[in-house]
């Protein structure tokens, strides 16, 4: 690593060449291959997919895409009104003739008006599928009700074939990045210093993000999957490239430092500790693949290359940036040290006062603090998984106020309809109308079922499709309760006839996929633990301290998850965060939010714990460790969180739901984990067991690899001594000397720390 840090910083010029080219190559092979990407979260083997797939395979028409038009007549007139009714038609019809359609309902002759005339809709069935209907498409269907618009008559948009498009570029994301450079020239005192973390951190999703869309042309990939790489991206780009610019500016306080030697060893120290971080993410998030969703393991991986990508940046981006900024970025102060006078402030003040602090009555702290995130994790008991319908999309949104219109009209399960397909391909067919009559009876008598239309046959008529309209919304537990019953009454009557009956729809499907992910994640989780565990038993060389690490994680991931259940499900503090409407969480975002939350997490007890582990080989002194530790990485590790709050913060007001539930869960979970776990609770646990945290049993010592995350095998490395107790490096009981020369302030320096 120190080599690589001097290369970079030697062949500065090569080094941004290279990465402006790659940058220039990927943007423009975005920009001239544009990306698409999908709004179906499919699983494959769930029931409703199966069903998806047996009408496209045999019934194609009834697996296109459809765009429900919803119109609602002006005030104290009805729809039925000459005027009104001729407007209608003329739209209807000039819908009729856009690319793609094949047909489109009627409401009077298909009854799709409501009793008082006020509201009715229309059904535009397209060839393609879903996603696959062009957004040209989209907008001659706008364009062609333009007759009922004039009218007076209002049209709103639903269906499949509308989806609401996910936009993150805007001003949000510019106030994430502003108060970003505010935390990091707080941080580091200098505009210079602030702004090389901001520009790495673009270069990288500048690079990442395209990349992913090149990738879109070869698997589905969802746009929250772009989005999540975006959020990823950024954060450790700036926290990353703070970690290590923070540990060259603290080496050039010595005057004394030449600058070349001090990136080489900052990339050999903090760079290291990226390193080691940036690994932990992306396999944590490579490990979502576990779940054996698709949809979510492309998530995970966009989101670890964005990762790696980062990592990457710093370790060759930044020493060469840094290279060029050469003394301009040492502290200040330290340059004009002779006009300081002995009174000055010492670095880390306000983190060795904390430190101190949550040390003096460790015990106390950690039961305040275990048992306010316990709290805060309270909601996790009624806890409802989902995935988001129209009412979730923005209250401006066409298809919001659609949804608004049909609930108003028609009661709100006609946004939760639901098919039932039936393979009579077994069943003699002598038998088969007989067999769906029966079914269409049994449906209507359901008290959970408001309407039921007739079955329609696939061509060969061994497919037949039913339309079933509960009495509950989407979201409503009811409407689940439903889609079990009838899966668990009807398809056994139907399987017993020779036949064969799934309950599809876009209402059951978001059902099979939160039951599908609520099934995963306790193996997901217990791999991320096992994952902790090991890692940190090996750069630590301690049985305890991953422990204590894990269950922080675990503490704070519940905690968070009750917050947004607590805001998103229940509806508090809904106006603040502009959520649309209460409704169950995102299905995926538990396991998203444990995949993204682990890593962050782990970053910062690399950082925070390696500073404690550095010391306590300098000193064997276990308190002095982790007052030592907090006071040198405290600071950085507040910045740092503040800075990926900041920036997913700002996803918090993007109108899509599922960004928007992402985003908060996220800037929860790594408030509460770098501020309550990491700067609190683990530096308590660990004055409270002093020297045993370093403890580790000799033969799990001898199986486990050296990582050496503290530099400690870094040529001419300064060590501190005391004449009472040599320094150890790792276990290997080597005695470290310094092997470079060692100024005069630094030993001062040293010396004060040491006090």
């Amino acid at each position: 690593m120190y080599t690589l840090g001097r290369w970079a910083a030697r062949r500065r010029g090569w080094v941004v060449s290279m990465w402006l080219l790659l940058l220039v190559v990927i943007g423009g092979l975005g920009v001239v291959k544009p990306a698409t990407f999908t709004t179906e979260f499919s699983v494959p083997g769930i029931e409703s997919q199966q069903a998806r797939d047996l009408l496209a395979a045999q019934f194609p028409a009834a697996a296109g895409g459809v765009a429900r038009i919803v119109f609602a007549a002006p005030a104290g007139t009805a729809l039925t009104d000459p005027a009104e009714q001729a407007a209608i038609v003329a739209s209807l019809r000039r819908a009729a003739t856009v690319p793609g359609v094949i047909s489109v309902s009627d409401p009077v002759r298909t009854g799709t008006v409501s009793a008082d005339g006020a509201i009715a809709f229309a059904d535009v069935r397209f060839q393609q599928a879903p996603d696959d209907v062009p957004q040209s498409a989209v907008d001659a269907l706008a364009a062609a009700v333009r007759p009922a618009r004039e009218a007076g008559v209002q049209v709103e948009f639903g269906g499949t074939a509308e989806q609401a498009r996910t936009r993150v570029s805007g001003p949000n994301e510019a106030a994430g990045l502003v108060v970003a450079l505010v935390v990091l020239a707080v941080a580091t005192g200098s505009l210079l210093a602030a702004g090389v973390p901001l520009l790495t951190a673009l270069a990288g999703v500048l690079v990442a993000v395209p990349a992913i869309g090149l990738v879109a042309h070869v698997v589905d990939m969802t746009n929250t999957a772009t989005v999540l790489a975006l959020m990823v991206g950024l954060a450790v780009g700036i926290d990353y490239a703070l970690f290590i610019i923070n540990r060259h500016r603290e080496q050039l306080a010595d005057p004394a430092t030449d600058v070349a030697d001090s990136i080489g060893r900052a990339t050999a120290t903090a760079g290291n500790a990226v390193t080691f971080a940036g690994v932990t993410v992306t396999v944590a998030l490579a490990g979502l693949a576990v779940t054996g969703v698709p949809f979510l393991t492309i998530m995970g991986l966009a989101a670890a290359g964005a990762v790696l990508i980062a990592v990457l940046i710093a370790l060759t981006l930044l020493p060469a940036l840094l290279s060029f900024a050469g003394e301009r970025i040492r502290p200040r102060s330290r340059r004009h040290a002779h006009r300081l006078t002995r009174h000055r402030p010492r670095p880390g003040a306000g983190s060795l006062a904390w430190a101190r602090l949550v040390t003096r009555a460790p015990v106390a702290v950690v039961c305040v603090g275990v048992v306010g995130l316990a709290a805060l994790a309270l909601p996790l008991g009624h806890l409802r998984l989902g995935l988001p319908s129209n009412e979730a999309q923005p209250t401006d949104s066409t298809q919001h106020r659609g949804y608004d219109l049909l609930t108003r009209g028609f009661g709100p399960g006609f946004n939760a309809a639901i098919t039932v397909v039936v393979d009579t391909t077994a069943v003699p067919p002598a038998q088969r109308t007989a067999l769906l009559d029966q079914l269409t009876a049994r449906l209507r008598i359901d008290p959970g079922i408001v309407a039921v239309t007739a079955p329609v046959g696939s061509p060969d008529r061994g497919l037949a499709a039913i339309n079933v309209i509960p009495r509950t919304g989407p979201d409503d537990q009811a409407t689940t309760d439903l889609v079990h019953r009838l899966r668990d009454q009807d398809e056994q009557a139907i399987r017993q006839a020779g036949g064969t009956m799934y309950v599809a729809g876009s209402t059951a499907g978001a059902i099979d996929v939160s039951a599908k992910l609520l099934r995963t994640l306790p193996g997901f989780l217990a791999v991320i633990v096992v994952l902790a565990v090991l890692l940190l038993t090996a750069a630590f060389r301690s049985a305890l301290i991953p422990l204590t690490a894990v269950l922080g994680f675990l503490l704070s991931t519940a905690a968070s998850l009750g917050v947004v259940i607590w805001v998103f499900q229940d509806g508090h503090l809904r106006l603040a965060f502009q959520v649309a409407a209460a409704a169950p969480v995102i299905s995926f975002l538990p396991v998203l939010l444990i995949g993204v939350l682990f890593g962050l997490a782990m970053d910062y007890e690399v950082f925070l714990v390696s500073r404690m582990r550095e010391r306590y080989e300098q000193t064997g002194d276990a308190a002095d460790a982790v007052t030592f530790g907090v006071a040198r990485s405290g600071r950085v590790v507040c910045a740092a969180a503040l800075i990926m709050a900041a920036v997913f913060g700002s996803f918090v007001f993007i109108g899509d739901p599922i960004v928007k539930s992402v985003g908060f869960a996220l800037a929860v979970g790594v408030l509460l984990d770098a501020f309550v776990v990491r700067m609190t609770i683990v530096p308590a646990v660990m004055a409270m067991l002093g020297r045993h945290a370093w403890r580790l049993p000799r033969w799990l010592d001898r199986v486990l690899p050296a990582i050496d995350i503290e530099g400690s095998a870094l040529p001419g490395t300064l060590r501190s001594t005391t004449p009472s107790e040599p320094v150890r490096a790792g276990s290997t009981g080597r005695v470290l000397q310094p092997s470079g020369p060692v100024s005069s302030t630094a030993t001062d320096s040293m010396r004060e720390d040491m006090q």
